[in-house]
Protein backbone atom coordinates (compact mmCIF):
# COMPACT_ATOMS: atom_id res chain seq x y z
CA UNK A 1 0.00 0.00 0.00
CA UNK A 2 1.50 3.34 -1.07
CA UNK A 3 1.96 6.16 1.42
CA UNK A 4 -0.08 9.35 1.40
CA UNK A 5 1.88 12.55 0.84
CA UNK A 6 1.16 16.19 1.59
CA UNK A 7 2.46 18.89 -0.76
CA UNK A 8 4.28 21.77 0.95
CA UNK A 9 4.78 24.93 -1.13
CA UNK A 10 6.45 28.27 -0.53
CA UNK A 11 6.90 31.03 -3.10
CA UNK A 12 9.52 33.63 -3.92
CA UNK A 13 7.76 36.29 -5.98
CA UNK A 14 9.83 38.89 -7.85
CA UNK A 15 8.02 42.10 -8.80
CA UNK A 16 9.48 44.83 -11.02
CA UNK A 17 8.51 48.19 -9.55
CA UNK A 18 6.85 50.92 -11.62
CA UNK A 19 9.50 53.60 -11.11
CA UNK A 20 10.53 55.64 -14.15
CA UNK A 21 14.22 55.12 -13.37
CA UNK A 22 16.31 52.25 -12.07
CA UNK A 23 17.05 51.50 -8.42
CA UNK A 24 20.59 52.92 -8.29
CA UNK A 25 20.87 55.16 -11.39
CA UNK A 26 18.85 57.48 -13.62
CA UNK A 27 18.40 55.09 -16.58
CA UNK A 28 14.91 54.43 -17.92
CA UNK A 29 12.99 51.32 -16.82
CA UNK A 30 10.71 51.39 -19.91
CA UNK A 31 9.97 47.94 -21.33
CA UNK A 32 10.95 47.07 -24.89
CA UNK A 33 13.74 49.51 -25.78
CA UNK A 34 16.46 48.58 -28.28
CA UNK A 35 19.10 46.35 -26.59
CA UNK A 36 21.57 48.15 -24.31
CA UNK A 37 20.08 51.62 -24.85
CA UNK A 38 18.81 52.10 -21.26
CA UNK A 39 22.23 51.74 -19.68
CA UNK A 40 25.00 53.74 -17.99
CA UNK A 41 28.26 53.00 -16.09
CA UNK A 42 26.35 52.22 -12.88
CA UNK A 43 23.92 49.58 -14.20
CA UNK A 44 26.58 47.98 -16.42
CA UNK A 45 29.00 47.64 -13.48
CA UNK A 46 31.79 49.91 -14.71
CA UNK A 47 34.70 50.31 -12.26
CA UNK A 48 34.48 53.45 -10.11
CA UNK A 49 30.74 54.00 -10.64
CA UNK A 50 28.68 54.55 -7.49
CA UNK A 51 25.03 53.62 -6.83
CA UNK A 52 22.50 56.14 -5.46
CA UNK A 53 19.27 54.72 -4.00
CA UNK A 54 15.94 55.66 -5.64
CA UNK A 55 13.63 56.87 -2.84
CA UNK A 56 10.48 55.77 -4.71
CA UNK A 57 11.68 52.15 -4.56
CA UNK A 58 11.74 52.33 -0.76
CA UNK A 59 8.22 53.85 -0.65
CA UNK A 60 6.79 51.20 -2.98
CA UNK A 61 8.37 48.44 -0.88
CA UNK A 62 6.95 49.98 2.29
CA UNK A 63 3.49 50.33 0.69
CA UNK A 64 3.43 46.64 -0.32
CA UNK A 65 4.66 45.67 3.14
CA UNK A 66 1.92 47.66 4.87
CA UNK A 67 -0.74 46.20 2.54
CA UNK A 68 0.43 42.68 3.43
CA UNK A 69 0.50 43.28 7.20
CA UNK A 70 4.31 43.29 7.49
CA UNK A 71 6.46 44.98 10.10
CA UNK A 72 8.61 47.71 8.54
CA UNK A 73 12.29 47.46 9.49
CA UNK A 74 13.23 50.89 10.83
CA UNK A 75 16.93 50.40 10.07
CA UNK A 76 17.55 48.33 6.93
CA UNK A 77 20.54 48.03 4.65
CA UNK A 78 21.80 46.53 1.38
CA UNK A 79 24.14 43.57 0.88
CA UNK A 80 26.13 42.19 -2.01
CA UNK A 81 25.19 38.75 -3.29
CA UNK A 82 28.24 37.51 -5.16
CA UNK A 83 27.89 35.23 -8.17
CA UNK A 84 29.27 35.08 -11.71
CA UNK A 85 26.95 34.98 -14.71
CA UNK A 86 27.00 36.88 -18.04
CA UNK A 87 23.78 38.82 -17.35
CA UNK A 88 25.19 40.07 -14.03
CA UNK A 89 27.63 42.83 -15.08
CA UNK A 90 29.09 43.61 -11.63
CA UNK A 91 29.54 39.91 -10.76
CA UNK A 92 27.36 40.63 -7.74
CA UNK A 93 23.76 41.65 -7.13
CA UNK A 94 22.79 44.33 -4.63
CA UNK A 95 20.07 42.82 -2.45
CA UNK A 96 19.03 42.59 1.22
CA UNK A 97 19.82 39.50 3.28
CA UNK A 98 20.44 40.52 6.89
CA UNK A 99 18.04 43.46 7.34
CA UNK A 100 15.24 43.34 4.73
CA UNK A 101 12.78 46.24 4.65
CA UNK A 102 9.67 44.17 5.58
CA UNK A 103 9.17 41.11 7.79
CA UNK A 104 6.54 38.85 9.36
CA UNK A 105 3.46 39.67 7.29
CA UNK A 106 0.52 37.69 5.93
CA UNK A 107 -2.33 37.75 3.43
CA UNK A 108 -5.74 36.11 3.71
CA UNK A 109 -6.80 33.95 0.76
CA UNK A 110 -10.06 32.25 -0.13
CA UNK A 111 -10.25 28.80 -1.70
CA UNK A 112 -13.24 26.88 -3.01
CA UNK A 113 -14.56 29.73 -5.18
CA UNK A 114 -12.55 30.07 -8.36
CA UNK A 115 -11.51 33.35 -9.94
CA UNK A 116 -11.45 33.95 -13.70
CA UNK A 117 -7.68 33.23 -13.77
CA UNK A 118 -8.09 29.94 -11.90
CA UNK A 119 -10.82 28.83 -14.30
CA UNK A 120 -8.63 29.79 -17.27
CA UNK A 121 -5.85 27.68 -15.76
CA UNK A 122 -8.18 24.65 -15.90
CA UNK A 123 -9.12 24.35 -12.21
CA UNK A 124 -12.49 23.13 -10.99
CA UNK A 125 -14.32 24.44 -7.95
CA UNK A 126 -13.95 22.38 -4.79
CA UNK A 127 -17.22 23.57 -3.28
CA UNK A 128 -16.79 24.86 0.25
CA UNK A 129 -15.30 28.36 0.49
CA UNK A 130 -12.48 28.48 3.04
CA UNK A 131 -10.27 31.29 4.30
CA UNK A 132 -6.59 30.69 5.00
CA UNK A 133 -3.74 32.89 6.19
CA UNK A 134 -0.47 32.66 4.20
CA UNK A 135 2.54 33.97 6.06
CA UNK A 136 5.09 36.30 4.47
CA UNK A 137 8.58 35.75 5.82
CA UNK A 138 10.05 38.92 4.35
CA UNK A 139 10.04 41.44 1.51
CA UNK A 140 13.37 42.78 0.35
CA UNK A 141 14.56 45.25 -2.28
CA UNK A 142 17.10 44.34 -4.93
CA UNK A 143 18.21 45.04 -8.48
CA UNK A 144 17.29 42.91 -11.48
CA UNK A 145 19.87 41.28 -13.74
CA UNK A 146 20.18 41.71 -17.50
CA UNK A 147 18.67 39.35 -20.06
CA UNK A 148 20.44 36.67 -22.07
CA UNK A 149 19.24 36.25 -25.66
CA UNK A 150 20.14 32.89 -27.18
CA UNK A 151 20.66 33.00 -30.95
CA UNK A 152 20.49 29.43 -32.27
CA UNK A 153 21.20 30.54 -35.85
CA UNK A 154 24.50 32.20 -34.90
CA UNK A 155 25.19 29.57 -32.20
CA UNK A 156 25.80 32.41 -29.75
CA UNK A 157 24.30 34.08 -26.70
CA UNK A 158 23.91 37.86 -26.52
CA UNK A 159 23.23 39.95 -23.44
CA UNK A 160 20.89 42.94 -23.10
CA UNK A 161 21.56 45.07 -20.00
CA UNK A 162 18.43 47.24 -20.30
CA UNK A 163 16.83 45.28 -17.46
CA UNK A 164 19.97 45.36 -15.32
CA UNK A 165 19.33 47.58 -12.32
CA UNK A 166 15.53 47.66 -12.72
CA UNK A 167 14.16 47.76 -9.15
CA UNK A 168 12.64 44.61 -7.71
CA UNK A 169 10.99 43.55 -4.52
CA UNK A 170 11.16 39.87 -3.64
CA UNK A 171 8.25 38.62 -1.54
CA UNK A 172 9.20 35.44 0.29
CA UNK A 173 6.30 33.44 1.70
CA UNK A 174 6.29 30.89 4.47
CA UNK A 175 5.78 27.26 3.30
CA UNK A 176 2.06 27.52 4.07
CA UNK A 177 0.48 26.51 0.76
CA UNK A 178 -0.68 22.97 0.04
CA UNK A 179 -2.11 23.09 -3.50
CA UNK A 180 -1.97 24.91 -6.83
CA UNK A 181 -5.34 26.48 -6.01
CA UNK A 182 -3.89 28.07 -2.86
CA UNK A 183 -0.79 29.22 -4.76
CA UNK A 184 -2.81 31.01 -7.45
CA UNK A 185 -5.19 32.52 -4.88
CA UNK A 186 -2.11 33.88 -3.02
CA UNK A 187 -0.55 35.26 -6.22
CA UNK A 188 -3.82 36.91 -7.22
CA UNK A 189 -4.10 38.55 -3.81
CA UNK A 190 -0.53 39.86 -4.03
CA UNK A 191 -1.08 41.10 -7.58
CA UNK A 192 -4.28 42.88 -6.56
CA UNK A 193 -2.56 44.74 -3.71
CA UNK A 194 0.42 45.72 -5.87
CA UNK A 195 -1.65 46.85 -8.86
CA UNK A 196 -4.04 48.88 -6.69
CA UNK A 197 -1.00 50.57 -5.12
CA UNK A 198 0.37 51.37 -8.59
CA UNK A 199 3.67 49.79 -7.50
CA UNK A 200 3.82 47.51 -10.59
CA UNK A 201 1.66 46.42 -13.51
CA UNK A 202 2.43 42.79 -12.50
CA UNK A 203 2.36 41.52 -16.10
CA UNK A 204 3.49 37.94 -15.90
CA UNK A 205 3.91 37.70 -19.69
CA UNK A 206 6.38 40.64 -19.69
CA UNK A 207 8.27 39.38 -16.65
CA UNK A 208 7.28 42.20 -14.28
CA UNK A 209 5.95 39.53 -11.92
CA UNK A 210 7.75 36.18 -11.71
CA UNK A 211 7.29 33.32 -9.28
CA UNK A 212 9.78 30.71 -8.06
CA UNK A 213 8.00 27.68 -6.61
CA UNK A 214 9.67 25.81 -3.73
CA UNK A 215 7.98 22.41 -3.37
CA UNK A 216 8.51 19.36 -1.17
CA UNK A 217 6.51 16.32 -0.09
CA UNK A 218 6.09 14.79 3.33
CA UNK A 219 4.01 11.95 4.68
CA UNK A 220 0.56 13.00 5.85
CA UNK A 221 0.75 13.62 9.60
CA UNK A 222 4.48 14.36 9.64
CA UNK A 223 5.76 17.67 11.00
CA UNK A 224 9.18 17.41 9.33
CA UNK A 225 9.63 19.09 5.95
CA UNK A 226 10.84 17.04 3.00
CA UNK A 227 13.70 18.03 0.68
CA UNK A 228 12.54 20.87 -1.52
CA UNK A 229 13.24 21.79 -5.10
CA UNK A 230 12.89 25.24 -6.64
CA UNK A 231 11.31 25.89 -10.05
CA UNK A 232 12.44 29.25 -11.42
CA UNK A 233 10.71 32.14 -13.20
CA UNK A 234 7.26 30.73 -13.89
CA UNK A 235 5.33 33.44 -15.75
CA UNK A 236 1.72 32.29 -16.11
CA UNK A 237 -0.91 30.84 -13.82
CA UNK A 238 -1.31 27.87 -16.16
CA UNK A 239 2.41 27.01 -16.15
CA UNK A 240 2.49 27.36 -12.34
CA UNK A 241 -0.39 24.91 -12.01
CA UNK A 242 1.24 22.45 -14.43
CA UNK A 243 4.66 22.80 -12.77
CA UNK A 244 3.25 22.05 -9.31
CA UNK A 245 1.39 18.97 -10.57
CA UNK A 246 4.43 17.75 -12.52
CA UNK A 247 6.94 18.25 -9.69
CA UNK A 248 4.65 16.63 -7.12
CA UNK A 249 4.34 13.57 -9.36
CA UNK A 250 8.12 13.44 -9.99
CA UNK A 251 8.98 13.63 -6.29
CA UNK A 252 6.32 11.06 -5.40
CA UNK A 253 7.75 8.59 -7.93
CA UNK A 254 11.22 9.06 -6.40
CA UNK A 255 10.01 8.56 -2.82
CA UNK A 256 7.83 5.55 -3.61
CA UNK A 257 10.72 3.84 -5.40
CA UNK A 258 12.90 4.26 -2.29
CA UNK A 259 15.00 7.14 -3.63
CA UNK A 260 15.83 10.54 -2.16
CA UNK A 261 14.84 13.90 -3.57
CA UNK A 262 17.87 16.10 -4.31
CA UNK A 263 17.75 19.78 -3.33
CA UNK A 264 18.21 21.61 -6.62
CA UNK A 265 16.96 24.35 -8.91
CA UNK A 266 14.85 23.09 -11.81
CA UNK A 267 13.39 24.64 -14.97
CA UNK A 268 9.81 23.81 -15.96
CA UNK A 269 9.17 23.25 -19.70
CA UNK A 270 5.44 23.81 -20.17
CA UNK A 271 5.51 22.63 -23.80
CA UNK A 272 7.02 19.25 -22.84
CA UNK A 273 5.15 19.02 -19.54
CA UNK A 274 8.29 18.22 -17.57
CA UNK A 275 11.09 19.86 -15.58
CA UNK A 276 14.83 19.42 -15.79
CA UNK A 277 17.66 20.16 -13.36
CA UNK A 278 19.58 23.43 -13.75
CA UNK A 279 21.96 23.35 -10.79
CA UNK A 280 22.21 22.19 -7.20
CA UNK A 281 20.47 24.62 -4.85
CA UNK A 282 22.88 27.02 -3.20
CA UNK A 283 22.70 28.16 0.40
CA UNK A 284 23.27 31.75 1.50
CA UNK A 285 26.93 31.11 2.32
CA UNK A 286 27.59 30.11 -1.30
CA UNK A 287 26.89 33.71 -2.32
CA UNK A 288 29.38 35.17 0.22
CA UNK A 289 27.02 37.99 1.26
CA UNK A 290 28.52 41.07 2.88
CA UNK A 291 27.19 44.63 3.50
CA UNK A 292 27.43 46.82 0.41
CA UNK A 293 30.18 49.36 1.14
CA UNK A 294 28.82 51.95 -1.34
CA UNK A 295 25.32 52.30 0.14
CA UNK A 296 24.49 53.73 3.55
CA UNK A 297 21.76 52.09 5.70
CA UNK A 298 18.18 53.32 5.27
CA UNK A 299 16.59 54.74 8.43
CA UNK A 300 12.79 54.81 8.23
CA UNK A 301 10.98 57.16 10.60
CA UNK A 302 7.47 56.73 12.03
CA UNK A 303 6.44 59.90 10.17
CA UNK A 304 7.56 58.39 6.85
CA UNK A 305 5.62 55.19 7.53
CA UNK A 306 2.50 57.19 8.44
CA UNK A 307 2.75 59.21 5.21
CA UNK A 308 2.93 56.03 3.14
CA UNK A 309 0.11 54.48 5.15
CA UNK A 310 -2.10 57.54 4.62
CA UNK A 311 -1.65 57.30 0.84
CA UNK A 312 -2.84 53.66 0.65
CA UNK A 313 -5.88 53.26 -1.65
CA UNK A 314 -9.14 51.47 -0.93
CA UNK A 315 -8.31 47.86 -1.81
CA UNK A 316 -10.54 45.48 -3.71
CA UNK A 317 -12.17 43.60 -0.77
CA UNK A 318 -13.36 46.89 0.80
CA UNK A 319 -14.38 48.22 -2.61
CA UNK A 320 -16.50 45.11 -3.31
CA UNK A 321 -18.39 45.51 -0.03
CA UNK A 322 -18.99 49.23 -0.67
CA UNK A 323 -20.22 48.63 -4.23
CA UNK A 324 -22.78 46.11 -2.95
CA UNK A 325 -24.19 48.72 -0.58
CA UNK A 326 -23.98 51.79 -2.81
CA UNK A 327 -24.64 50.81 -6.41
CA UNK A 328 -27.13 47.95 -6.54
CA UNK A 329 -25.41 46.17 -9.44
CA UNK A 330 -25.02 42.36 -9.67
CA UNK A 331 -22.22 40.66 -7.74
CA UNK A 332 -20.83 39.29 -11.03
CA UNK A 333 -20.44 42.85 -12.39
CA UNK A 334 -18.75 43.94 -9.17
CA UNK A 335 -16.27 41.04 -9.26
CA UNK A 336 -15.17 41.82 -12.81
CA UNK A 337 -15.11 45.61 -12.55
CA UNK A 338 -13.01 45.60 -9.36
CA UNK A 339 -10.41 43.19 -10.79
CA UNK A 340 -8.77 46.27 -12.31
CA UNK A 341 -8.30 49.52 -10.41
CA UNK A 342 -8.45 51.41 -13.71
CA UNK A 343 -11.83 49.86 -14.51
CA UNK A 344 -13.13 50.54 -10.98
CA UNK A 345 -11.99 54.17 -11.17
CA UNK A 346 -13.79 54.67 -14.50
CA UNK A 347 -16.95 53.06 -13.09
CA UNK A 348 -17.01 55.28 -10.01
CA UNK A 349 -16.22 58.55 -11.81
CA UNK A 350 -18.66 57.94 -14.68
CA UNK A 351 -21.41 56.95 -12.24
CA UNK A 352 -20.82 60.09 -10.18
CA UNK A 353 -21.35 62.18 -13.34
CA UNK A 354 -24.38 60.46 -14.89
CA UNK A 355 -25.96 58.75 -11.87
CA UNK A 356 -26.56 55.51 -13.83
CA UNK A 357 -24.44 52.75 -12.20
CA UNK A 358 -26.06 49.85 -14.08
CA UNK A 359 -25.71 51.54 -17.46
CA UNK A 360 -22.05 52.38 -16.75
CA UNK A 361 -21.53 48.78 -15.66
CA UNK A 362 -23.17 47.49 -18.87
CA UNK A 363 -20.83 49.53 -21.09
CA UNK A 364 -17.81 48.26 -19.16
CA UNK A 365 -18.96 44.64 -18.95
CA UNK A 366 -20.03 44.27 -22.59
CA UNK A 367 -18.47 46.69 -25.09
CA UNK A 368 -15.31 47.52 -23.11
CA UNK A 369 -14.57 43.87 -22.29
CA UNK A 370 -15.22 42.89 -25.92
CA UNK A 371 -12.80 45.47 -27.31
CA UNK A 372 -10.14 44.68 -24.69
CA UNK A 373 -10.32 41.02 -25.70
CA UNK A 374 -10.27 41.77 -29.44
CA UNK A 375 -7.25 44.04 -29.11
CA UNK A 376 -5.44 41.85 -26.51
CA UNK A 377 -5.26 44.84 -24.14
CA UNK A 378 -5.14 45.03 -20.37
CA UNK A 379 -7.72 47.18 -18.61
CA UNK A 380 -5.03 49.55 -17.32
CA UNK A 381 -4.49 50.68 -20.94
CA UNK A 382 -8.06 51.97 -21.37
CA UNK A 383 -7.86 55.43 -22.97
CA UNK A 384 -11.39 56.85 -22.77
CA UNK A 385 -12.26 59.13 -19.89
CA UNK A 386 -15.08 58.52 -17.39
CA UNK A 387 -16.58 61.90 -18.40
CA UNK A 388 -16.87 60.83 -22.03
CA UNK A 389 -18.49 57.50 -21.07
CA UNK A 390 -21.03 59.39 -18.92
CA UNK A 391 -21.67 61.79 -21.81
CA UNK A 392 -22.34 58.87 -24.19
CA UNK A 393 -24.86 57.39 -21.76
CA UNK A 394 -26.64 60.76 -21.50
CA UNK A 395 -26.84 61.01 -25.31
CA UNK A 396 -28.65 57.66 -25.44
CA UNK A 397 -30.93 58.48 -22.48
CA UNK A 398 -31.98 61.76 -24.07
CA UNK A 399 -32.57 59.96 -27.41
CA UNK A 400 -30.05 62.12 -29.25
CA UNK A 401 -28.62 58.84 -30.62
CA UNK A 402 -29.83 55.25 -30.46
CA UNK A 403 -27.97 52.23 -29.08
CA UNK A 404 -26.55 51.17 -32.45
CA UNK A 405 -25.11 54.62 -33.08
CA UNK A 406 -23.80 54.72 -29.50
CA UNK A 407 -21.83 51.50 -30.11
CA UNK A 408 -20.35 53.04 -33.24
CA UNK A 409 -19.32 56.16 -31.30
CA UNK A 410 -17.95 54.06 -28.45
CA UNK A 411 -15.56 52.16 -30.75
CA UNK A 412 -14.03 55.48 -31.86
CA UNK A 413 -14.02 56.73 -28.25
CA UNK A 414 -12.24 53.55 -27.14
CA UNK A 415 -9.45 54.18 -29.66
CA UNK A 416 -9.13 57.96 -29.51
CA UNK A 417 -11.09 59.19 -26.45
CA UNK A 418 -13.14 61.54 -28.63
CA UNK A 419 -15.81 63.76 -27.07
CA UNK A 420 -19.01 61.86 -28.01
CA UNK A 421 -21.17 65.03 -28.21
CA UNK A 422 -18.79 66.68 -30.67
CA UNK A 423 -18.37 63.46 -32.65
CA UNK A 424 -22.14 62.98 -33.01
CA UNK A 425 -22.58 66.63 -34.09
CA UNK A 426 -19.69 66.59 -36.59
CA UNK A 427 -20.80 63.28 -38.19
CA UNK A 428 -24.51 64.09 -38.38
CA UNK A 429 -25.50 61.13 -36.21
CA UNK A 430 -28.38 62.68 -34.27
CA UNK A 431 -31.44 60.50 -34.56
CA UNK A 432 -34.80 61.59 -35.93
CA UNK A 433 -37.22 62.07 -33.04
CA UNK A 434 -39.95 63.88 -34.95
CA UNK A 435 -42.91 61.48 -34.79
CA UNK A 436 -44.43 62.97 -37.95
CA UNK A 437 -41.31 62.22 -39.99
CA UNK A 438 -41.00 58.69 -38.54
CA UNK A 439 -44.72 58.06 -39.22
CA UNK A 440 -44.22 58.98 -42.86
CA UNK A 441 -41.36 56.45 -43.16
CA UNK A 442 -43.45 53.78 -41.37
CA UNK A 443 -46.31 54.27 -43.86
CA UNK A 444 -43.90 53.79 -46.79
CA UNK A 445 -42.45 50.62 -45.20
CA UNK A 446 -45.94 49.17 -44.61
CA UNK A 447 -46.89 49.80 -48.22
CA UNK A 448 -43.66 48.22 -49.51
CA UNK A 449 -43.89 45.05 -47.37
CA UNK A 450 -47.40 43.57 -47.66
CA UNK A 451 -46.29 40.03 -46.78
CA UNK A 452 -44.72 41.10 -43.45
CA UNK A 453 -47.83 43.15 -42.70
CA UNK A 454 -50.01 40.09 -43.36
CA UNK A 455 -47.72 37.93 -41.18
CA UNK A 456 -48.00 40.39 -38.29
CA UNK A 457 -51.77 40.65 -38.60
CA UNK A 458 -51.86 36.84 -38.73
CA UNK A 459 -50.26 36.64 -35.31
CA UNK A 460 -46.55 36.46 -36.14
CA UNK A 461 -45.16 38.98 -33.64
CA UNK A 462 -41.63 38.66 -35.01
CA UNK A 463 -42.70 40.31 -38.24
CA UNK A 464 -42.78 43.68 -36.46
CA UNK A 465 -39.03 43.37 -35.87
CA UNK A 466 -38.43 43.08 -39.61
CA UNK A 467 -40.57 46.14 -40.26
CA UNK A 468 -38.71 48.17 -37.58
CA UNK A 469 -35.49 47.16 -39.26
CA UNK A 470 -36.78 48.44 -42.60
CA UNK A 471 -37.72 51.75 -40.98
CA UNK A 472 -34.22 52.06 -39.50
CA UNK A 473 -32.72 51.26 -42.90
CA UNK A 474 -34.85 53.87 -44.64
CA UNK A 475 -33.95 56.42 -41.95
CA UNK A 476 -30.24 55.55 -42.30
CA UNK A 477 -30.12 54.43 -38.67
CA UNK A 478 -31.27 57.80 -37.35
CA UNK A 479 -34.80 56.89 -36.25
CA UNK A 480 -35.58 55.98 -32.66
CA UNK A 481 -36.41 52.23 -32.84
CA UNK A 482 -38.80 52.46 -29.87
CA UNK A 483 -40.78 55.23 -31.53
CA UNK A 484 -40.81 53.33 -34.86
CA UNK A 485 -42.10 50.18 -33.11
CA UNK A 486 -44.90 52.12 -31.41
CA UNK A 487 -46.02 53.92 -34.59
CA UNK A 488 -45.95 50.73 -36.69
CA UNK A 489 -48.18 48.93 -34.18
CA UNK A 490 -50.58 51.86 -34.11
CA UNK A 491 -50.82 51.95 -37.90
CA UNK A 492 -51.23 48.18 -38.19
CA UNK A 493 -53.94 47.99 -35.55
Amino acid sequence: MSKEYETVIGLEVHVELATKTKIFCGCSTAFGGAPNTHTCPVCTGMPGSLPVLNKQVVEYAMAVGLATNCNITRHCKFDRKNYFYPDNPQNYQISQLYLPICRDGYVEIETGKLSVNQKNAGMTESGEVKTKRIGIHEIHMEEDAGKLVHDDWADASLVDYNRSGVPLIEIVSEPDMRSAEEVIAYLEKLRMFIQYLGASDCKLQEGSMRADVNLSLREVGSTEFGTRTEMKNLNSFTSIMHAIAGERERQMDILESGGKVVQETRRWDDAKGESYAMRSKEDAQDYRYFPDPDLIPVDISEEWIERVKASQPEFRPAKIERYKKEYGIPDYDIELITESKRMADIFEEATAICGQPKKVSNWLMVETMRLLKEKCMDADKIRFSPAHLASLIKLVDSKVINNNSAKEVFEVMFEEDVDPEKYVEEHGMKQENDEGAIKSICEQVIEANPQSVADYKGGKEKAIGFLVGQVMKAAKGKADPGTANKILKELLS
